[in-house]
């Protein structure tokens, strides 16, 4: 699928791997429409081509609105990203007591519910532009994490949402075929993201030597390209694909 004179939504687009997306698609003549809090976008840097919107991806209401924005202009909508996400850390059971359970719904809510509401919506509108060889109208891709395979110790809420992302990639897949709507998945491993700004350059030297090869964090422009690779793949459909440098996360 050529990219050159659509529209694309992305999610989480004020920073970290959002950010990366939106700039690398409008690097590409896309019309993009970033979607983050309020709060986010007051923060972001401006991005030639990038729309922001404000938007709690939870909200049904305010995700209508807004994917209805982005099938608003002359290009056709045909692709979304789904960045957004949150990543707070607490054990089942710890010093203080069980787990928050409204925390571990807030992370749900986000990650997953968050992820599923922008895919139904951004496709309901991607399912109305003009198909193009082989019927196929657009893509989605959704961000997942190598912790819905290997969580580690204190990430039950969050190990639980991007489990359901991976688990929510082939039925999306098939629901939308019909539509010619391809939907995949990126499941990253260590990503220099502004979640990682605040530790120290020695622990993030401790977690890159985890890493097999190479012996690095991901950059966000990585995953950017593999993003792009998907949404412009016409066969590749329901796939799941990690970009971890070999890593395999140990319990803690």
């Amino acid at each position: 699928m050529r990219l050159e004179n659509t529209a694309a939504i992305v999610t989480g687009a004020a920073s970290g791997l959002g950010a990366a997306t939106a700039h690398a698609l409008a690097s590409r003549k896309v019309q993009v429409f970033g979607f983050d809090l309020p709060s986010a976008i007051e923060r972001a840097a401006e991005i030639d081509g990038v729309t922001y919107v404000g938007v709690d991806v939870t909200d049904a209401d305010q995700v209508a609105a807004a994917v209805a924005t982005a099938a608003s202009t002359d290009f056709p909508l045909r692709a979304a990203v789904n960045c957004a996400g949150i990543a707070p850390s607490m054990r089942i059971l710890g010093k203080k007591g069980p787990h928050d359970l409204a925390l571990y719904a807030r992370v749900i809510q986000v990650n997953l519910v968050g992820t599923f509401n922008v895919l139904a919506l951004a496709a309901a509108q991607i399912a109305t532009a003009e198909p193009l060889e082989h019927g196929q109208r657009g893509a989605i891709v959704n961000t997942a994490s190598i912790a819905a395979y290997e969580g580690q110790v204190g990430q039950a809420a969050y190990a639980s949402s991007k489990g359901g992302v991976v688990g929510l990639t082939l039925p999306a897949a098939r629901d939308l075929a019909q539509y010619g709507i391809r939907v995949n998945t990126i499941a990253p491993g260590i990503v220099e993201t502004p979640m990682l700004a605040t530790v120290s350059e020695e622990f993030r030297a401790g977690l890159a030597a985890g890493v097999p090869f190479p012996q690095r964090l991901a950059r966000p422009d990585e995953y950017a390209d593999l993003a792009l690779f998907l949404l412009e793949h016409d066969y590749l459909n329901g796939e799941v694909v990690r970009m971890d440098g070999a890593l395999r996360m140990a319990p803690r």
